[in-house]
């Protein structure tokens, strides 16, 4: 399998989605480089907005423009882009539901060494809580791809979570196919479901390789959708296996697990056990290093995997 960091692939994505439509615009808040829209930078200029180290005008100059029917695609790094700037998102860009793409990079842990003032954890939870906000979270560069362009043929706010570091290609199958709101069976299996969004999507399809080894038939779900969830998606998965796995690299406090367990508890009661960042601060570090600490591997997945069965 490729590696290929999803921040990387949004840049690919820009530029294509550049030459189909005259009114996709790209904003950044002097971090395009590191962000990937020097991509666009470079083939459309004068498309290509830097309104300097100043987060709340990248909001309110994309919400500007959406207004005059362009299709812009605000980035910056997710901890500036959910934190610095989320009251211009609420009330500038979701409470009037204007056609706005906060694209974020440098999400999660894995930001590495920048440490835990660079690494959002809470970013989801953040945007997942306003209203009229879809939440996105690609799982690799073929997921990123798809995912941008779904979100510009989209009317309305989407946040779109992205990643510094190099992730394996998963997706690149010819029956794939993104859709917002829908998630992906990528395995089937009937004692338990791991549902993961993220990075995490292909530490949770590793869990269930080790796991089939010792007779633990376990069904994988990619979430890439955050909001809205894939209900259905959920519910009927749970029904057969009777236990679920939440895995995510963001706080367990308000992104994906919690997403998950506010299904079931209203739909379909089951034992869940969450993977993901203990409501803690990150630190700085290697990012296999990072994971590790925090318990965010394959091993962490099949421990949980365990308790949850027992917990039927």
């Amino acid at each position: 399998m490729a590696n290929l960091a999803t921040r990387e692939a949004y840049g690919k994505a820009l530029v294509e989605l550049g030459k189909e439509n005259k009114n996709i615009v790209v904003l950044d808040a002097d971090l395009s480089k590191s962000t990937k829209t020097v991509d666009f930078a470079k083939v459309f200029p004068e498309r290509f907005f830097n309104v300097g180290i100043a987060e709340a005008d990248l909001v309110g100059t994309a919400a500007g423009l959406a207004t005059c029917g362009k299709i812009p695609f605000a980035s910056t790094f997710a901890m500036f882009a959910a934190g610095r700037a989320f009251e211009q998102i609420r009330n500038s860009v979701c409470y009037p539901k204007l056609n706005v793409k906060i694209a974020a990079t440098h999400a999660g842990l894995t930001v590495g060494e920048d440490g835990a003032s660079h690494q959002s954890v809470e970013d989801i939870a953040l945007m997942r809580s306003i209203p009229n906000m879809t939440v996105i979270c690609p799982a690799d560069d073929v997921e990123t791809m798809a995912a941008i362009k779904a979100a510009s043929e989209y009317y309305g706010p989407v946040y779109i979570r992205l990643g510094r570091s190099s992730v394996p290609t998963i997706n690149d199958r010819p029956d794939y196919k993104f859709e917002i709101g829908k998630a992906v069976l990528l395995r089937e299996g009937k004692d338990v479901s791991i549902f993961a969004t993220g990075i995490m999507v292909s530490e949770a399809l590793k869990a269930a390789e080790e796991l089939q080894n010792e007779g633990i038939e376990a069904e994988v779900i990619n979430i890439h959708t955050i909001k809205p969830i894939d209900e259905d998606a959920i519910v009927n998965s749970v029904k057969k296996t009777k236990a679920a796995v939440t895995c995510e690299e963001h706080n367990i406090i308000g992104g994906l697990g919690s997403a998950v367990c506010e299904v079931l508890a209203e739909k379909c009661p089951a034992p869940v056990k969450r993977v993901g960042i203990k409501d803690t601060f990150g630190e700085s570090g290697k990012p296999a290093e990072l994971l590790k600490k925090y318990g965010l591997t394959k091993d962490d997945i099949i421990k949980a995997v365990k308790e949850a069965i027992a917990s039927k």
